[in-house]
């Protein structure tokens, strides 16, 4: 994860591959940390979710955070909370990538005010669980794009219609698209796990290609993730509380029926 790295222009910076699936505009960060500086305060500003992480953009051009970078293989311990008073809010923790401009890890909380934390909560999970099928490694050093930035093609503003492996992110409770003039992108690929493409990763990696709602997969292994997606849809009358986090770091996420399970009793 890594700090002030994903905006430009009052907007935000993606990658060259990367979606964005949903768009928040009205949340409210809270950071708990082992260092002070730029994760003081709460801070308000727009949530994104994308193919390969979630992004922090900061309303505030006073704060010293302007944005904030959570690849899916920096997250754990995420919760989705719903608090009898109280907006519901997501909180987990995040490591940093290195050379992402802070070193160690912090916990995160992240409030709705408009509503919608648990369908982005679960949207988070369910992504990060489909971006780790071809397995997940350590995050690698932050570099910044060398190439030119450029306003980006309309393909990145939402999802397709058929969505992901039989699962569609739910713009219905997120209508809103960012603004045409703030989202921006460079010729740099994702250089971590996404939904819609592979991992550039260590040497043995083998890659498999995006399938949509009926799509055909590359071996046995992804067309059980999506089969096991498919029958895993949130159920409203049994909210989820929390999921167990993986062992280690840089092994790869709890499965989604895992982490929608609710606690044990």
């Amino acid at each position: 994860m890594s700090l002030n790295t994903a905006h430009l222009n009052g907007g935000v910076l993606i990658h060259n591959g990367e979606q964005i699936l949903l768009y928040s505009d009205g949340v409210t960060m809270e950071w708990s940390a082992q260092q002070a500086g730029p994760f003081q305060g709460a801070k308000k500003g727009i949530m994104y979710l994308t193919t390969h992480r979630v992004i922090f953009i900061n309303k505030s051009q006073a704060d010293e955070m302007q944005s904030f970078s959570f690849p899916f293989v920096t997250l754990s311990e995420v919760e989705i909370e719903q608090p009898v008073f109280g907006a519901n809010y997501i909180k987990g923790k995040v490591r940093a990538q290195p050379n992402g401009n802070w070193i160690g890890e912090a916990k995160f909380k992240i409030t709705f005010k408009k509503g919608g934390a648990i369908e982005f909560g679960e949207s988070m999970l369910r992504a990060a669980h489909f971006a780790s099928r071809g397995g997940m490694q350590a995050p690698p050093p932050y570099v910044p794009p060398q190439n030119q930035w450029y306003a980006a093609p309309p393909p990145a503003y939402a999802p397709p219609p058929q969505g992901f492996y039989g699962w569609v992110p739910p713009t219905n409770v997120f209508p809103q698209q960012p603004p045409s003039d703030g989202v921006f992108m460079t010729d740099a690929p994702p250089p971590y796990p996404g939904i819609n493409s592979p991992y550039p990763g260590p040497a043995g990696y083998a890659p498999h290609g995006p399938a949509g709602a009926h799509g055909s997969f590359a071996n046995p292994a992804d067309a059980k993730a999506a089969e096991a997606a498919q029958s895993a849809y949130y159920d409203p009358n049994q909210p989820q509380m929390a999921y167990i986090p993986p062992p280690a770091y840089y092994e790869n996420p709890p499965s989604y029926n895992q982490a929608t399970g609710k606690k044990q009793q």
